[in-house]
């Protein structure tokens, strides 16, 4: 990468031509700093801002076939766990592949195609696109997020324990992340990644031998 490199005159003869050299030095942030995420751990996101960040994973209930009174009970379970828990967030992610994209683009083909046939062929292409995001409609992904400040760390497994044991009663069916899952939880969050089956922690890291380190 090429370094700008300014030159300006001095105010007193300088020894080399009266020129002096100023490196002009851009600090720049590392993806993990933009994302305020240091490193994953067997159980949380470890963030620079010396906070950490657990995720329980809640299986939703089926609302459509529950009566009016069972929702309303849920709902105000969800609102003891809310009074219950301090720095706590909700989470909902959709857990399915994306097409918008690919759509346009084949709108696109199809508005540019003279072939006939090829047009409809591409029409196909649109439906079956069209039918694979009505069937996974209702692929939702559900975490409650659990901010662990500075001061809370030296207790931060009773402190777990505690937060999933109130859940469970409350009528929650959960369970805390562990790293994989974190791992696919940041997938799905900023690039829509349901298909990979398993994270590499470094790239490339699957295709080196056996016995090999990593420097």
């Amino acid at each position: 990468m090429w370094k700008k490199i300014s030159f300006m005159i001095c105010s007193n003869p300088c020894k080399k031509g009266g020129l002096m050299t100023k490196k002009k030095k851009k600090k720049t942030s590392s993806t993990r700093q933009l994302i305020n995420i240091k490193t994953i751990s067997d159980y949380s996101l470890c963030c620079y801002n010396n906070v950490e960040l657990v995720f329980f994973l809640v299986q939703p209930p089926n609302l459509s076939v529950m009566s009016v009174e069972n929702v309303g009970a849920k709902i105000f379970s969800m609102t003891n766990v809310l009074k219950g828990i301090d720095d706590i967030e909700i989470l909902c992610l959709n857990s399915r592949d994306n097409f918008e994209y690919n759509k346009i683009f084949i709108k696109e083909r199809i508005q540019r195609e003279r072939n006939v046939q090829v047009r409809k062929l591409l029409e196909q292409d649109l439906i079956h696109l069209d039918k694979i995001q009505i069937q996974t409609a209702t692929a939702r992904l559900f975490a409650l997020v659990v901010r662990i400040k500075e001061e809370n760390q030296a207790e931060i497994f009773p402190l777990l324990r505690r937060i999933e044991k109130l859940l469970k009663l409350q009528g929650f069916d959960v369970e805390r992340a562990g790293k994989e899952q974190l791992k696919e939880l940041l997938a799905v969050y900023f690039e829509q990644n349901v298909t990979t089956d398993q994270f590499e922690d470094i790239d490339g890291e699957r295709w080196l031998e056996d016995g090999k380190e990593i420097s």
